[in-house]
């Protein structure tokens, strides 16, 4: 087994890796590389200065850069076992699994929609919290189905789409980079008590979802083609409401994704994306993780066709 370069991307790897994630689903905790870098920005975030605008935007920019840079440098040492190709093979399947989780998005999508057939409502929100950092406690029915197609459609892009299209382009540090930064804007990339520390953190986030959130709509637009739903919806409104999110990203799965179920996703006072042509019922959310399954399936043949073609 002949083993590429550090940066190169793996055929093998990436088929395997994918195996792992549709059969096991996630590596546990104390062996999870992302569980890693959360305790990495946290201990960061306590050392970050608490006052002062100019001291914690720097402190932001050094945590936005030497943490991603440091994973990404460790991914790149896998490299180092080429003289063991069986050793360095299961870290470097193991580590590109830790860079992207579809199983999981459907599993946490599916347990809020088990909580709302059995009609409890507080252990759908408490289920909502895996997905999303909105705060569910005065989320009703229709408000928790609108979040959890939100959340399955952006995840669509952060969890699937954009660590496999950084994988294609760049091999293991690459996906191991992006998920880093993705990682950190989960936790500090937001207004408020992180509005300096974490400036940087979310504008790095923003540039790297520019190409994969497009990627992601378009591919959600192909899924529900092929499950004969209305693309044309779809694309209508992923064109009229897809820029209408503060990020520059997020809107763009969403939308697509709210045109092809004919509903409305509103979160109060920042966003409203679609028109509310069928009621927001807990059965969408299988419609919504339908059409991000297939498009995840969709973001893999292509990963698979692009990282083949390199090798050819």
């Amino acid at each position: 087994m002949s083993v590429p370069a550090w940066s190169e991307p793996s055929l093998l790897v990436l088929t395997l890796a994918l195996a792992l994630d549709l059969t096991l689903g996630e590596l546990p905790s104390a062996v999870h590389p992302v569980v890693w870098m959360g305790r990495s920005i946290a201990w960061a975030e306590r050392r970050a200065p608490k006052l002062g605008p100019r001291r914690q935007l720097f402190a932001g920019v050094l945590i936005a850069l030497a943490i991603p840079a440091a994973f990404a440098g460790a991914a790149a040492c896998v490299a180092v076992l080429s003289r063991w190709p069986a050793l360095w093979l299961v870290a470097s399947v193991l580590l590109l699994k830790s860079s992207f989780a579809a199983r999981e998005l459907g599993r946490a999508a599916l347990r809020v929609r088990d909580a709302l057939a059995q009609d409890s409502v507080p252990e759908a929100r408490l289920a909502l919290r895996s997905l999303c950092s909105r705060d569910p406690a005065a989320l009703d029915r229709p408000a928790l189905v609108a979040a959890t197609v939100e959340s399955v459609a952006e995840n669509a892009s952060d969890s699937v789409v954009a660590p496999l299209f950084y994988y294609a382009l760049f091999g293991l540090p690459g996906a191991v980079f992006y998920r880093a930064v993705n990682t950190l804007d989960a936790m500090i990339g937001y207004r408020g008590r992180y509005e300096y520390l974490g400036k940087a953190s979310a504008r790095l986030d923003d540039l790297l979802n520019l190409a994969p959130a497009r990627l992601t709509a378009a591919l959600l637009l192909v899924a529900g083609w092929l499950v004969r739903m209305r693309v044309s919806s779809g694309l209508r409104i992923l064109w009229r409401d897809g820029a209408n999110t503060e990020s520059p990203n997020a809107g763009r799965p969403m939308a697509a994704m709210a045109g092809l179920l004919a509903v409305q996703l509103e979160k109060a006072g920042h966003y409203r994306l679609g028109d509310p042509e069928q009621p927001l019922e807990a059965g969408k959310i299988d419609e919504a993780w339908r059409v991000a399954a297939l498009g995840s399936a969709l973001a893999a043949g292509l990963a698979l066709a692009l990282v083949g073609a390199r090798h050819a």
